[in-house]
């Protein structure tokens, strides 16, 4: 697939089919994160892959509620990704503090969206989540208080039935050359 291609293909899936999805192919994705770039080369993540079928399930119950529903269809992925940050290199530490930017944050960006692309290539598959109850998902995979869970990722195999148009603003409406104005 040419890259573009691979881009226009990705979109966050909110409808799996319920299949598991082969250790394989989630170490291929896993891959495709570790060669993701990083401030400094920090690699400032460890990845929690959850795909035992009970334990997804009491992670999943713990992205929505009663009022905030709208990850609910997290029950059905096959495996949810806990990507947890890790602390940097000090030359980055040094480097956020200066520059006042979390560096750590943007890299998890990266190697997120590796994932989903080569999960994408892999027919995978996933959706990217922020909303979520941290303390119990620490608490139920054993990741140490001093840690954060910067992303979440739902992996499975895309229900093919719904598919949802994807609305992107037009490159005219964000492109600047040498200048804002």
């Amino acid at each position: 697939m040419q890259f573009l291609d691979l881009v226009a293909a990705r979109h966050s899936t909110r409808h799996f089919d319920g299949r598991p999805v082969e250790r394989e192919k989630m170490e291929r994705c896993l891959e495709a994160s570790r060669l993701a770039p990083s401030a400094s080369n920090s690699q400032p993540w460890t990845f929690v892959v959850v795909d035992d079928p009970d334990l997804k399930e009491k992670v999943a119950r713990e992205t929505y509620s009663r009022l905030v529903s709208f990850n609910k269809f997290v029950l059905k992925a096959a495996a949810v990704v806990v990507i947890v940050m890790e602390k940097p290199k000090l030359i980055t530490q040094i480097g956020e503090a200066i520059k006042k930017k979390e560096w750590p944050l943007i890299d998890i960006g990266i190697t997120a969206e590796h994932f989903c692309l080569q999960a994408e290539e892999e027919g995978l598959g996933t959706c990217m989540l922020g909303w979520f109850n941290e303390a119990p998902i620490k608490s139920l995979l054993k990741i140490p208080a001093g840690k954060t869970i910067g992303l979440l990722i739902a992996v499975g195999y895309p229900d093919e039935s719904v598919v949802k148009e994807r609305k992107r603003k037009p490159v005219d409406d964000f492109r600047k050359y040498n200048s804002y104005r």
